[in-house]
């Protein structure tokens, strides 16, 4: 098993959760010590930062996932927002290009918190057709390659990738590379929604340093034992 230079625990549970109450309720069955915490945008539009900034006073290290993906300067600005919040991790979507991303470098570096800032390359969720239906050539990992390597040319620490595509993006970029994968799967879950998908033990082995994990664990009478069963497999 690989040993990530990025820190533990590798578990990012999804809080996909449509309300405050929910999110905060299914967080104290958890423990910080063993799993951090993801935000997307459906309970951040709903609750805003009132919930991010509970989460985090309970202990919990928060990926705010909102891939901002605007012109650079509205970027710069959220990215910052985001930063005075805490948050240990933000992301951008790496298509919107060079510029937008050095922009939120720039304003990161220049933030008093700096959280690790990566960017979304292909959603796990699509197919090689969808992909193709809205303009880009080549295959899921042909777009993945490119746009990490021009992630990465921008500043950014890392990318938000299906764990199919860990592997080659491991051996191009190294070790300092941050790689966090949905699409992550147990082996004894339901694939759900996601494309291209992997069991946690094949995602670390691959390389991946965080794994976003969400029905598997939300979705249970027992959020801590599933945890356990996941760990096992890492």
């Amino acid at each position: 098993m690989r040993d990530s230079i990025f820190s533990s625990p590798h578990i990012i549970v999804a809080l996909d959760f449509p309300d405050q109450q929910q999110a905060l309720q299914f967080a104290r069955q958890l423990d910080p010590q063993r799993c951090r915490l993801k935000v997307g945008k459906e309970l951040f539009t709903r609750a805003g930062t009132q919930v991010v900034e509970q989460l985090i006073d309970s202990g919990f290290d928060l990926f705010l996932d909102l891939k901002f993906h605007d012109i650079p300067n509205t970027v710069a600005g959220a990215c910052a927002a985001a930063a005075d919040l805490g948050v240990w991790m933000i992301n951008v979507h790496a298509l919107g290009g060079r510029r937008m991303m050095e922009a939120a470098r720039n304003v990161i570096e220049q933030s008093g918190h700096q959280p690790l800032l990566t960017a979304v390359t292909i959603l796990t969720s699509m197919s090689e057709n969808e992909i193709h239906e809205i303009g880009l050539t080549g295959t899921p990992r042909d777009n993945v390659t490119r746009l990490a390597a021009l992630a990465r040319e921008s500043g950014m620490d890392g990318v938000v990738c299906s764990p199919r595509e860990v592997a080659d993006l491991r051996r191009e970029h190294g070790e300092e590379f941050c790689l966090v994968t949905p699409g992550v799967r147990p082996s004894w879950s339901v694939k759900g929604d996601q494309s291209r998908t992997m069991t946690p033990v094949e995602a670390r082995q691959a390389g991946a340093d965080y794994l976003v994990i969400g029905r598997p664990i939300t979705a249970v009478a027992n959020p801590l034992e599933a945890l356990s069963a996941i760990e096992k497999e890492t």
